[in-house]
C-alpha cells in the first residue's frame, strides 16, 4: 500500500485511480497469457519424443540443456 501511495502522490493521481490501472494492467496480461497460442515441442517420428530425451529423467535432460546442446544434435 506504501507503494501505490508513493504512485499516486508522484503521478499526482488518486489511490483509486492507481489501483484502477493496476488492476487492469494485471489482468490485461492474464488474458494474453491464457490466449497465447500453446507451444509445440518437436517430436521425432509417428509423435514420440527425440532421440536422447526421457520424460521420466528430468535431470539428465536438465544437465542436456545446461551444457547448450541442440535437440539438433541428437538426432
Amino acid at each position: 500500500m506504501r507503494e501505490v501511495k508513493k504512485v499516486a502522490a508522484e503521478t499526482d493521481r488518486s489511490l483509486t485511480g492507481v489501483i484502477e490501472d493496476a488492476l487492469r494492467e494485471h489482468l490485461s496480461r492474464r488474458r494474453e497469457a491464457v490466449s497465447s497460442p500453446r507451444l509445440a515441442l518437436p517430436v521425432d517420428g509417428e509423435g514420440g519424443l527425440q532421440p536422447g530425451v526421457s520424460i521420466d529423467d528430468s535431470r539428465a535432460l536438465r544437465e542436456l540443456l545446461d551444457e547448450g546442446r541442440a535437440l539438433d544434435e541428437l538426432r
